[in-house]
């Protein structure tokens, strides 16, 4: 949950590292910092808050250089503090970026100590630089260090290191965190997002795990687990600089909110095409491993867990297979019993989330070889450790509390839940051309979500004194009424639960007064009137009721009842409709509150550390 960038270059490379560090401050906003090998010496900048704080500090200084690193921190292990913030030193003379946790930490800094190590900080990652330094005083070069270093460390790491005493070269090491190399003309780059190195460079190798490297300003060397030299397929990356720029937007999660349409009909881009679903959407051979499936089991975390959690409802009803969602940390430490005809789907944004690449290895370690990955992000390592993948398109997601990521994920698991059904049997033809037509309505629908903006915004007013609020869903809704209590504790710090409507009388009716608004998910389904019943209890105990609802639904506002009108109903899709109207929600109620919208307190993007 940090970013690392890196340049050596035949340049000053130091407004390479701002700029990419800038470009990664939603990985990690507790603290930044560069170091930098020039005139024979290692020179070193770093601040706690934001990355103009340390750009202003290195402009003052002056700092130029060819060969420099860079990191913006969330903090693990340690305090946000200057002196905790990376990059760490090692006797004056190599300097650090660690992303990652480093489990055995306290066994190396007592070895180390005893060795005559002095740590200044409380991280892990000064642990790493001694080690390293260690290995280097009995005589290894740098690259021999790190290897041996990386040899005796226990848990994830991404890591970008420099010495004065080697400076034409920097040296790195993967191993559980994303970490890629940039290539350039007489210059290269490394970076733990493509889009620190944009600026310079598209093309890019990712390295796999348990890789070395050595980067000089002509030469990129990768090295496999064992030592030996490898070659890395290299690739050209699709994400451009402008769909990174902020654009008329107050803050990226509103730019993302409204860029759901268009991803969204990026993503189904392949169905609509052939006006089918098709197995070979989640890859060649996806017909022979998803025609034997007997069921299906889903890991994942966060907002993603969530998409999941609709996905269980879909396949189940459409395919009739039986599925089970569990969020990934918690699978990966069970004892679970595998059925190797189950499929395994993982679900994350960046492909790279720590927990659900460790449950995708045990699930795996447990026989299961029927495995897909739902991603947004081409040649991740989760996609890369999965058989099938379906990839979506909803381009670089900036802000921490996830949008697009979210809806178009649910398009891929929709997909799933039909192309299933097709193997099966259960799809009739002309229901298959029913749900290809629900697709190509679905952007338009997005879009008139959006246009309840300002009615929205209003609503938001009222929610700026709360501290607390209740969701409520029922069926293949309940999940996203999780997801909106979630979107507003994340950027509003409204403290916010959701439970399906029928466990009200069950104990969180207790919750209810005046000062608790409900929030409710109540479009035209088969189950309107049970949550009408719902409502009606909340208004019996005093609260006060904020309905989403559908234009074709039959009831309006009343007293103490607020109602906004999404689209008509649009059937087996509306999941994925009625999750616009709490985004919205919880950006404006974070908006009227003065909270960091893109980067909320103690949180970060993408979830690399368990």
């Amino acid at each position: 949950m940090c970013g690392i960038v890196g340049a050596i270059a035949g340049r000053d490379v130091v407004p390479v590292l701002v700029e990419g560090l800038k470009r990664l401050e939603y990985r990690g906003y507790d603290s930044a910092g560069i170091a930098v090998v020039a005139g024979g010496v290692v020179q070193r900048v770093r601040r706690t808050g934001r990355v103009a704080e340390m750009e202003s500090a290195a402009l003052a200084q002056g700092l130029t250089a060819r060969l420099g690193i860079g990191h913006t921190r969330w903090a693990t292990h340690g305090g946000v503090t200057e002196t905790n913030a990376h990059p760490h030193i090692s006797h004056d003379s190599l300097a650090l970026v660690h992303n990652g946790i480093i489990e055995n930490h306290e066994a190396q800094r007592e070895r180390l100590t005893g060795l005559g190590y002095v740590f200044e900080s409380q991280t892990d990652t000064e642990v790493i630089a001694h080690l390293i330094h260690h290995h280097q005083s009995r005589g290894l070069d740098l690259l021999a260090a790190l290897q041996a270093s990386v040899r005796e460390l226990e848990g994830a790491y991404a890591l970008a290191v420099i010495d004065k005493t080697d400076p034409d070269r920097m040296v790195v090491a993967r191993m559980g965190c994303p970490l890629l190399i940039g290539l350039g003309e007489g210059e290269n780059f490394v970076a733990s997002d493509v889009s620190a190195i944009l600026q310079a460079t598209r093309r890019v190798i990712f390295l796999e795990e348990g890789d070395t490297a050595v980067l000089t300003c002509t030469k990129v060397q990768v090295y496999d687990s064992s030592g030996a030299p490898v070659t890395r397929e290299e690739h050209l990356s699709d994400v451009s600089l402008a769909s990174l720029e902020l654009g008329p937007y107050r803050h990226y999660m509103q730019k993302e909110i409204h860029e759901q349409p268009r991803a969204l009909a990026d993503t189904m881009e392949a169905i609509i095409d052939v006006a089918a679903f098709e197995p070979t959407l989640f890859g060649p051979d996806a017909g022979e491993v998803l025609r034997e499936v007997e069921g299906v089991q889903i890991l994942a975390c966060g907002t993603s867990f969530y998409a999941g959690s609709v996905a269980r409802y879909w396949i189940e009803a459409i395919s009739g297979l039986p599925c089970s969602v569990e969020i990934a940390s918690e699978y990966r430490y069970r004892r679970a019993v595998a059925n190797p005809k189950h499929l395994i789907v993982t679900i994350s944004q960046s492909g790279e989330t720590l927990d659900t690449m460790e449950a995708l290895k045990y699930a795996k370690s447990l026989g299961h070889n029927r495995t897909l990955s739902i991603c947004n992000v081409p040649e991740s390592a989760i996609p890369r450790a999965s058989r099938l993948v379906f990839y979506t398109r909803a381009g670089a997601e900036i802000g921490v509390a996830s949008t697009k990521a979210f809806t178009t994920q649910l398009v891929g698991l929709f997909a799933l839940a039909v192309t299933l059904a097709k193997l099966n049997g259960r799809l009739a033809v002309e229901q298959e051309a029913a749900y290809i037509e629900d697709l190509r309505q679905l952007p338009g629908s997005v879009q008139h979500a959006l246009n309840l903006e300002p009615q929205i915004s209003l609503w938001a007013e009222k929610f700026t004194p709360k501290q607390h609020a209740l969701f409520l869903g029922r069926g293949v809704h309940y999940p996203i009424a999780l997801e909106g209590a979630l979107k507003l504790k994340e950027i509003s710090y409204i403290h916010a639960e959701a439970y399906p409507a029928g466990e009200l009388k069950h104990g969180p009716l207790a919750l209810v007064d005046a000062d608790m608004p409900v929030v409710v998910i109540a479009p035209k389904d088969g189950l309107l009137e049970k949550v009408k019943s719902n409502m009606q209890e909340v208004r019996a105990r005093g609260g006060e009721l904020f309905v989403f609802t559908d234009a074709d639904s039959n009831f309006g506002p009343s007293e103490g009842v607020h109602v906004i009108r999404t689209p008509r109903h649009v059937g087996v899709l509306s999941p994925i409709v009625h999750t616009i109207p709490v985004q919205l929600l919880a950006y404006y109620t974070a908006l009227a509150r003065g909270t960091d919208v893109d980067k909320p307190r103690n949180l970060a993007k993408s979830v690399t550390v368990e």
